[in-house]
C-alpha cells in the first residue's frame, strides 16, 4: 500500500524537521521541501493510469481530444498551485502562499474559458 510510504515519508520529514528547526530552521524548511517533492512525484507517477483511462473513455464518447487535455491542465494547474503554496505556508510566507493560490485560480479561469464557450455555444444551439 502506497499510503503507508507516503505517511513514513511525511512522518520522517516532520519528525527530522521539528528537530533541526530550533538550530537551523532553513535546513528543516529544505527537509519539508524535499520531502514534499517526492511524495509529489511519487504521486505524479499514478496519475498516468488515470490519464489513460480519462483517454479512453473521452475516445468512447466522441469528446474532442482538446476538452480532455484541457481540463487536465486545469487540474494540473490547481495541484501545482496547491502545492506551492503549501511549501510557502509551511516556510511561514502566508502572503505568497495566497498569492499563489490567487495566480493558480486566475490561470483556471482563463484555461476554463473555451469550455465555457463551447458549452454555451452547444446550449445555444439546442434552444429553438
Amino acid at each position: 500500500m502506497e499510503i503507508f510510504q507516503i505517511v513514513a515519508i511525511g512522518l520522517v520529514a516532520t519528525i527530522l524537521s521539528v528537530l533541526i528547526k530550533n538550530e537551523k530552521p532553513e535546513i528543516g524548511l529544505y527537509i519539508s521541501l524535499v520531502a514534499g517533492v517526492i511524495i509529489f512525484l511519487f504521486i505524479a507517477t499514478r496519475l498516468q493510469s488515470v490519464i489513460e483511462i480519462l483517454s479512453q473513455l473521452a475516445n468512447k464518447i466522441n469528446i474532442d481530444s482538446i476538452y480532455l487535455s484541457t481540463i487536465l491542465k486545469i487540474v494540473g494547474i490547481a495541484y501545482i498551485a496547491e502545492f506551492g503554496a503549501q511549501i510557502c505556508k509551511d516556510a511561514g510566507e502566508g502572503v505568497m502562499a495566497s498569492k499563489i493560490e490567487f495566480a493558480g485560480k486566475i490561470l483556471i479561469m482563463v484555461m476554463a474559458v473555451p469550455i465555457l464557450v463551447s458549452l454555451m455555444d452547444l446550449i445555444i444551439n439546442m434552444v429553438p
